[in-house]
């Protein structure tokens, strides 16, 4: 059976596995900005979140090394399918990431459980206090805590009713309260800078990225049985970039910038011969930064940490 254009539209949105492809086809320079680390770019030079695990490195050790950085040409064109969901990937694939990373999959039940006990003390907000709140969700990976758009175990597509990701929560509050397109935005727009999380590999990351964006696109249609226009994904894909990012938990810095040298330290022996002792120096790695939405400036994510 041939898909008409709507058919094929609707799908492309409701898929578990976000094609870079499409993204890059449809939205040009939105895939570029999903890649964005905004503590390493500059004005003039912008920077991309990098791989920070080897998951690839046999398409090309320079192209696809951790400390690379993860460009758009790399996961599109005849790379468009590298980088998938966890519970689309090889069980193998799986397993080496638990093994290395501690990568594992949290049950959408239990997300659901987690965040309605956290949620049960906000429900009385009104709608500007509820989505002004600020969630985090550490240790992001595909983001569920965020957005449930599929199963994390299954794959399986979750319909708008059943997803409990916290930003689902507040667009679905959203959605049932307002009926003006304009301030319906506004308040979407504040959902999404109260909302954060942080990755430390790279391609769960930019998958976390692109399901915060597409669940926007969810909300959006069902709410005005119309695509947004280009603008208003683009602005929801600088957020985003800006609000998941990658850090090392741990240390608050850029993961695989940390460095150790070796140096050679003198002692003076008692036969007035000096004998090198070899030492290792542990240099920092680069400060993570986030986004202050009240000052509109970045600052660095541990400046409040003690």
């Amino acid at each position: 059976m041939k898909l008409n254009d709507n058919d094929q539209e609707i799908n492309k949105y409701s898929s578990t596995d976000i094609l870079e492809n499409t993204i890059r086809e449809t939205m040009p320079e939105i895939l570029n900005i999903l890649l964005m680390d905004r503590t390493t770019s500059k004005p003039r030079k912008v920077k991309n979140i990098i791989w920070a695990n080897e998951n690839y490195i046999k398409y090309g050790s320079k192209f696809y090394a951790a400390t690379s950085q993860i460009r758009s040409e790399l996961v599109t064109g005849q790379m468009g399918q590298i980088i998938k969901p966890r519970a689309l990937k090889s069980r193998e694939l799986q397993k080496e990431r638990t093994k290395t990373r501690a990568e594992v999959f949290t049950p959408t039940w239990v997300v659901k459980r987690q965040n309605d006990e956290v949620e049960k003390d906000y429900l009385d907000d009104d709608l500007e206090t509820y989505v002004s709140r600020t969630w985090l969700e550490i240790t992001t990976g595909e983001a569920p805590y965020m957005a449930t758009r599929y199963d994390m175990e299954t794959g399986e597509f979750i319909p708008l009713i059943k997803r409990v990701g916290f930003v689902d929560r507040k667009l679905r509050r959203i959605n049932a309260e307002v009926d003006d397109k304009a301030e319906w935005q506004r308040l979407v727009v504040k959902a999404y800078k109260a909302s954060y999380g942080f990755e430390w590999s790279g391609d769960s990351l930019l998958l976390a990225r692109e399901n915060l964006l597409y669940t926007y696109r969810d909300f959006y249609f069902d709410k005005w049985l119309e695509e947004p226009v280009y603008g208003l994904f683009e602005d929801i894909a600088e957020i985003i970039s800006y609000n998941l990012f990658q850090m090392d938990g741990l240390k608050y810095v850029i993961p695989m910038t940390e460095k150790k040298e070796k140096v050679l330290e003198y002692q003076v022996s008692l036969f007035d011969d000096e004998t090198p002792e070899e030492q290792w120096k542990i240099k920092p790695g680069k400060r993570v930064k986030i986004m202050n939405w009240q000052t509109n400036k970045m600052e660095f994510f541990d400046k409040e940490v003690k």
